[in-house]
């Protein structure tokens, strides 16, 4: 027996998974198919949701926003800590879950697991942790009063989460959400929800209050606007495109926004780095997950003098990295979430070659949503992968004259999300920290985001507010001043 089994009913020898809406497991009028993009295989079906599920779990949140905000700091501490050890005690069946609907291998959906609970006890220390202050008026002559300031909820919030990490995504927003004593509606994303809907079986076994969290599985393009226009959400937060970000902030009007949009992280290499680090860091930071990340390299702006070397390095590195069934022992490659993904790479990779780059590793889609991992040498400014988020496991390498060339063209980005340097100038380290236009610069170390123990988020078109265990709290309440007259 698992605890899932009351969530899914068996039909023609598929799962067909029920969604959360108002305390109870649902079905919608239509169902949609969650495929293995390892395979092509049906991995089960979900609820296609439409306006009126929608609709409910909205209504839903809204009448349920009291109940959690009113709850004792310490319950809702304790709930997200329940949250944890469920999540710890099936943990493997979720990984394996993780593993079919994303593509992931073991090893890379295990860690999102690990992840996951590692977020929901530390946004429990969190809950406990909300604070505000008093503010005397005696700054000002004549000033006897003094102030109140707290943190409230906002109230509802409209979670909308990415594929990449289609567990942690939601249990980043979903955690910090309830922390600060909000009720949530999430939409997962279309191409593998699954492993959400399994965790809403573990917040139902946690005792989260009827109505404060809601799943709506459907498609992205049939709800957005729908969700995100709905007068009763109070606050969206979304991680995905730049252009989905953008079509959000177009219809939301006066709500708050908090959006993870693209990025285009670019990687410095200067004369005086330790070559070898730099390049173990720049093969990891460009094809973790297949490139399939935000905070991915996705382009190398390497100094000319250094740039024979670095390459070399780099093609002996790129070896380790099998392509593969994401299944197998050994691999650490495998297919892209789907084949259009996999063809966007292939243009993106086929315009460089058209202009003068070159291929000096993979470079090749195969069936399915499989790309090679591939080296891009000679990329020039006038190629689109220069510029277009690649989401694919491409080592794209630009060939600068200085670190000042190379500053030019990282700002040159329209995104703002990561970059990162390699030096051993500390003075030139912190100058780059400071004038990179990114929400988040990494120095010797690729960018990653990790748990979100610092503060991360987006510039320009990679979005708006910060993300991170305390600033997502932040983000995710509002100041209230009681002004005491004495």
């Amino acid at each position: 027996m698992s605890i899932f089994d009351s969530i899914r009913d068996v039909r023609d020898g598929k799962a067909v998974y029920k969604t959360f809406i108002d305390g109870q497991w649902i079905e919608a009028s239509d169902t949609f198919v969650i495929m293995n993009p390892a395979d092509g295989s049906v991995v089960a079906k979900v609820q296609k949701c439409g306006k009126d599920e929608a609709e409910r779990a909205v209504s839903a949140a809204y009448n349920a926003k009291f109940k959690v905000a009113h709850m004792p700091a310490f319950e809702r501490a304790e709930m997200l800590a329940r949250m944890a050890r469920l999540l710890d005690q099936n943990s493997m069946e979720i990984k394996e879950m993780i593993c079919k609907e994303s593509g992931k291998t073991s090893d890379l959906a295990g860690g999102e697991v690990s992840s996951s609970i590692e977020r929901l006890e530390l946004a429990a220390d969190e809950a406990r942790d909300i604070r505000g202050e008093i503010i005397k008026e005696d700054m000002v002559s004549n000033g006897k009063g003094m102030a109140l300031v707290t943190r409230q909820p906002l109230g509802v919030i409209l979670a909308i989460t990415p594929f990449n990490y289609p567990l942690f995504a939601a249990i980043s927003k979903i955690a910090p959400a309830i922390a600060a004593g909000n009720s949530v509606v999430i939409k997962p994303a279309s191409a593998d929800p699954v492993s959400l809907l399994m965790f809403g079986r573990i917040m139902q076994e946690s005792k989260v209050p009827s109505g404060s969290i809601n799943i709506v599985t459907g498609i992205g393009s049939e709800l957005g606007n729908y969700l995100n226009s709905h007068i009763k959400i109070d606050m969206v937060s979304f991680t995905g495109s730049s252009g989905a970000g953008k079509r959000i902030a177009a219809v939301s009007g006066m709500k708050k926004l908090h959006l993870e949009l693209g990025g285009k992280a670019s990687a410095i290499v200067l004369e005086d780095c330790s070559l070898n680090q730099a390049v173990s860091e720049c093969v990891t930071g460009s094809l973790k997950f297949y490139g399939q990340r935000c905070d991915a390299i996705s382009r190398i702006l390497v100094v000319e003098s250094v740039a024979d070397k670095f390459v070399a390095g780099v093609l002996e590195e790129v070896k380790k990295w099998k392509l593969g069934d994401p299944r197998s022992a050994g691999v650490s490659i495998g297919p892209l979430i789907n084949e259009k993904a996999a063809s966007f790479v292939e243009e993106l990779v086929n315009d460089a070659v058209k202009k003068g780059a070159k291929v000096l590793y993979g470079g090749k889609k195969q069936k399915l949503g499989y790309f090679e991992p591939t080296v891009l040498d000679n990329v020039t400014e006038d190629m689109d992968i220069a510029w277009k988020e690649t989401f694919g496991p491409v080592i794209t390498i630009l060939r600068v004259k200085s670190y000042e060339d190379a500053m030019l063209v990282s700002n040159r980005s329209d995104y703002g999300l990561d970059a990162c340097i390699f030096t051993r100038d500390i003075n030139k380290a912190i100058e780059a920290g400071e004038n990179i236009e990114a929400g988040s610069v990494h120095i010797n170390g690729h960018p990653k985001h990790g748990i979100g123990q610092f503060p991360f988020g987006g510039d320009k078109n990679s979005g708006i507010g910060r993300q991170g265990i305390k600033h997502s709290i932040d983000e995710m309440t509002k100041l209230h001043t009681i002004v005491l007259h004495l």
